[in-house]
């Protein structure tokens, strides 16, 4: 059996960002409970040069809709990283998934020879879909979901494996 670039992407970006959503109900209900500020969570980093919490969610979600925009050769939405709270962070998934939810495999599928350019501040690169896929995006994504995962489990969010993986 053939795996499509539709199931490679669409689907995988979907159940992680219902992961790292539950993952930010969890971090809510840890600061309800605990009396943690919300805001040292959506500020939360563990180096003084690496980008926030905020941030690591936002990026996500640029990640997840921008590649499969681009796998089914449409513009992504282009939303301001403007979130400050985790209700606003959950809304930003929430968006996401309705953006991802709206594609059709049809859109993508048969997209692996399809050029993709990414624009950097610096510099332009250019990568076939299924390059584009496999070694650039979705080693972006899970590296900002993870990142997430990671500072909210620092700041003492009750978090194991299975709320990472989900299920």
């Amino acid at each position: 059996m053939t795996l499509s670039m539709y199931q490679a992407s669409v689907p995988v970006f979907v159940r992680q960002l219902h992961n790292l959503s539950a993952i930010l109900d969890k971090a809510i209900a840890h600061a309800d409970a605990t009396g943690l500020d919300p805001a040292e969570l959506v500020a939360a980093r563990l180096a003084p040069d690496m980008l926030p919490f905020s941030n690591q969610v936002q990026i996500a979600s640029d990640n997840a809709k921008g590649c499969a925009a681009r796998l089914a050769g449409v513009e992504p939405p282009r939303w301001e990283d403007k979130e400050q709270t985790l209700p606003e962070l959950q809304d930003r998934i929430a968006r996401t998934l309705d953006f991802l939810q709206g594609f059709e495999p049809g859109q993508i599928d048969g997209c692996e020879a399809r050029e993709i350019t990414l624009k950097l501040r610096d510099r332009e690169l250019k990568f076939s879909g299924q390059s584009y896929l496999l070694g650039f995006a979705l080693p972006n994504f899970f590296f900002h979901v993870v990142t997430a995962y990671d500072l909210l489990r620092h700041k003492g969010v009750p978090l194991g494996k299975r709320d990472y993986l989900g299920g």
